[in-house]
């Protein structure tokens, strides 16, 4: 499966000020990656991405502040709110334990020792900052799974191997 150039990064919720700055929800993991960004996209109603220069971000609590070089009016601003933004995934450095969640949506969840199928990942939730796997159990319903190396063995994103290996404890697929 080809990997989404695109993914996106946040959401212009607001203006901020009078010169054209943009108040940004963040969708990384963090507003300070966000902000690190130079290059953001958006996306257009033909499903072209369009690049948009970044002349100034910081961080403000949990949102970004960003000054883009096509947009220096609050009149031009308003309209802006709500488009969602984009980043080329290459500009987004992962670390080598690091996957964009976009990747790993759908992928089976196995046991690390045995390679049975417990279900398909469905969802990734991050109450409290943490991470928790929504999995679609093979028997039907669905379980949660703390993301952490105790039971997150390794996560393999392409090829034959595809699939997230894990060990579970007892009665954690129980209802």
């Amino acid at each position: 499966m080809a990997k989404q150039k695109y993914l996106e990064c946040g959401k212009a919720v607001s203006t901020h000020g009078v010169r054209g700055t943009v108040r940004l929800e963040c969708y990384c993991d963090t507003p300070e990656q966000l902000a690190r960004l130079r290059t953001l996209y958006r996306k257009t109603p033909a499903g072209e991405f369009v690049p948009m220069k970044v002349k100034a971000s910081s961080v403000q609590k949990k949102m970004v502040l960003c000054t883009f070089d096509e947009i220096k009016t609050l009149d031009e601003a308003i309209p802006f709110k709500g488009t969602v933004l984009y980043a080329d995934r290459d500009d987004i450095k992962l670390s080598k334990d690091q996957v964009f969640v976009v990747d790993i949506l759908g992928l089976d969840v196995l046991d690390f020792e045995t390679g049975e199928k417990y279900g398909t990942l469905s969802e990734v939730l991050t109450p409290s900052g943490r991470e928790v796997y929504v999995i679609d159990d093979v028997n039907g319903g669905s379980f949660m799974m703390p993301v952490v190396p105790e039971f997150v063995r390794e996560i393999v994103t392409e090829g034959e191997r595809a699939g997230i290996y894990v060990k579970l404890i007892e009665g954690m697929r129980e209802v």
